[in-house]
């Protein structure tokens, strides 16, 4: 169903889905607004559905925001914005008893990483694919939630970035490299192993 949360002055807007005696949640957030991004997140979220596991995903600009580059590299603005996302799921009627977790992308996984810090064992699970952890690096010793990091083999600045963020990170955590891909995960088979692992993390953990 599509919600919208009214957030200081503008009003997001997501699509909630909670499968029949759903108990946990997953937040998906990315900052760059891209239609890429929103179809491989749909791949998950339709996967985690089948497992029980409800989604929001989410838009964590507005679209007039999103046009201007610097807000979708704002990790600040995106992790206020997922830390309110996140405090009206636990308020809320509909989503206040289930376990919540977060997958993030691009600069949307700073936001994530930070948004976890912030709750601390109120997030049960974190999953980041391509993800930009260097953005949210002071507060990543500060999470508890076990953590997984997915990169493409072949997006070697990802790879080395994610490294020293998994460094840093000091609770549960993992880190997955994709044989053969590059940033995106647009190459055949690619996303269909995202998919299957970053599903078997909420399975576990959520």
């Amino acid at each position: 169903m599509e919600i919208e949360i009214q957030i200081q002055n503008v009003s997001l807007k997501g699509v909630l889905e909670i499968p029949d005696k759903g108990n946990s949640l997953v937040i998906f957030t990315h900052g760059s607004g891209s239609d890429g991004d929103s179809k491989r997140n749909s791949l998950v979220a339709d996967e985690l559905q089948k497992l029980g596991i409800g989604t929001l995903l989410f838009d964590l600009l507005t679209k007039e925001e999103s046009d201007e580059a610097k807000n979708r590299s704002d990790v600040e603005l995106l992790t206020e914005r997922l830390i309110a996302v996140t405090k009206w799921c636990l308020e809320h009627e509909t989503t206040k008893n289930l376990g919540i977790g977060y997958y993030g992308v691009g600069t949307g996984s700073a936001a994530a990483l930070s948004s976890a810090a912030f709750w601390g064992t109120k997030i049960k699970a974190v999953v980041t694919r391509g993800g930009r952890p260097d953005l949210a690096m002071e507060v990543l010793d500060l999470i508890e939630s076990p953590t997984l990091l997915i990169v493409g083999g072949e997006d070697k600045p990802a790879i080395n970035i994610n490294r020293k963020a998994f460094q840093k990170i000091g609770c549960v955590k993992k880190m997955e490299t994709i044989a053969g891909a590059t940033r995106f995960f647009e190459e055949p088979e690619a996303m269909e192993k995202v998919v299957e692992i970053s599903t078997m993390w909420f399975v576990k953990y959520l």
